[in-house]
């Protein structure tokens, strides 16, 4: 038997009852059908990813039409968007699972092509800055973005609003706020991409007040403990960089945990996008720092393993940890995690985008199958 104890104990996550802390991490696949809408194969990679009690979190969702970086991400901004998302959500709650929505706006990681009319992507500020978008020519330089009006900001706080309505029809058990990854939020929030000089930009109060304004946004949709939101403290990913990052994010977390949230996401700075950043330190130093400032629930996310999360946890740093890239090529990764049974490898060049190659035609472990034969024998 696993000696991974504290990993495989039940906790509240907001209303429900979690029957162990091994979480689903929001992984963008990029297998959405034409329309931005999950289809029948997404519903399968999540239904295979669900344990009874299980909690899941969906992959980045586009909230607004200007929100996308990549071809083949998930939307809802749209009501067309919201049955394909049912199919998603029926499936997981079939199999005795939770599953939140994440909801996210790529900012100035984007490019023309994915924009309405070929539009300029926008950001807090017109900052100039690399990384890649997605589009039907494959990998392509981000297109130079234009900053927000403060009358554009209003009607995104509105955008997620009803994004977030849209989720509670599609059957979500709540929504998570993408705050990470250089992503619109992120933008806002760090001062390597955020020059405003008006009540968006400068102070920690003025960079934070868009994340917070939707936050309380989606509370009115929600409920307090049904939403969540998802830091990246000094996170790096698309040319991001604040002045004083563990001051900015200390402050972001202390407001944040006065909204009596479900819980704070954070992913560790030894994260460098999808892939690990062997310079820094390898302990998980985001979630320690965090819990002095946030008194919620915490998920870790970042490169853990079953040891170093059973770690996180007996130190009291977090609470539950997400597994991304070991979820990916283990559907029944908690199973093996608690019976200390070997994983499968990962395939990198399958994570973005394809078929069902690399996304649900991972095997079970082969007790977990004879488990559930004999339990539909049963």
């Amino acid at each position: 038997m696993s000696q991974l104890s504290k990993l495989h104990t039940d906790v509240n996550v907001g209303p429900y009852e979690i029957s162990h802390r091994v979480v689903l991490a929001p992984l963008t696949r990029m297998r959405a059908e034409a329309g931005a809408i999950p289809g029948a194969l997404m519903a399968e990679y999540y239904a295979q990813r669900t344990s009874q009690g299980g909690l899941l979190i969906g992959e980045a969702t586009i909230a607004a039409a200007n929100g996308n970086g990549y071809l083949g991400a998930p939307g809802l901004y749209d009501d067309s968007q919201i049955a394909g998302w049912k199919l998603v959500t029926d499936a997981v709650h079939a199999k005795g699972g939770r599953i939140f929505l994440q909801l996210y706006h790529a900012g100035r990681q984007s490019n023309s092509q994915l924009q309405p009319g070929g539009g300029q992507p926008v950001a807090p500020s017109a900052v100039e800055h690399g990384g890649v978008a997605y589009t039907e020519a494959g990998w392509v330089p981000n297109t130079p973005a234009r900053a927000l009006t403060i009358a554009e900001i209003s009607d995104l706080v509105e955008s997620f609003r009803t994004a977030a309505e849209r989720g509670v029809q599609a059957g979500f058990d709540g929504v998570e706020i993408h705050g990470a990854n250089g992503y619109l939020f992120d933008q806002f929030l760090q001062d390597g991409s955020n020059k405003r000089t008006d009540i968006y930009g400068g102070s920690f109060e003025n960079r934070s007040r868009f994340l917070l304004d939707v936050t309380r946004a989606l509370i009115t949709v929600w409920g307090s403990k049904r939403v969540a939101v998802r830091l990246g403290p000094s996170g790096t990913w698309g040319d991001m960089s604040d002045s004083n990052p563990q001051a900015l994010f200390a402050y972001v977390a202390q407001q944040l945990s006065a909204l009596d949230l479900a819980y704070l996401h954070l992913i560790e700075p030894r994260v460098l996008g999808n892939v690990d950043d062997d310079s820094k330190d390898p302990a998980p130093v985001a979630a320690q720092l965090m819990r002095k400032h946030y008194k919620g629930l915490l998920i870790a996310a970042g490169g853990f393993k079953g040891d170093t999360a059973e770690a996180i946890l007996q130190a009291g740093d977090a609470d539950l940890v997400a597994f991304g890239r070991d979820f990916i090529a283990n559907p029944d990764l908690p199973e093996r995690l608690r019976n200390g049974w070997a994983l499968n490898p990962y395939d990198r060049p399958t994570f973005f985008g394809g078929t069902d190659v690399g996304y649900t035609d991972y095997p079970f472990h082969v007790s977990h199958e004879v488990n559930a034969d004999t339990a539909l024998a049963a």
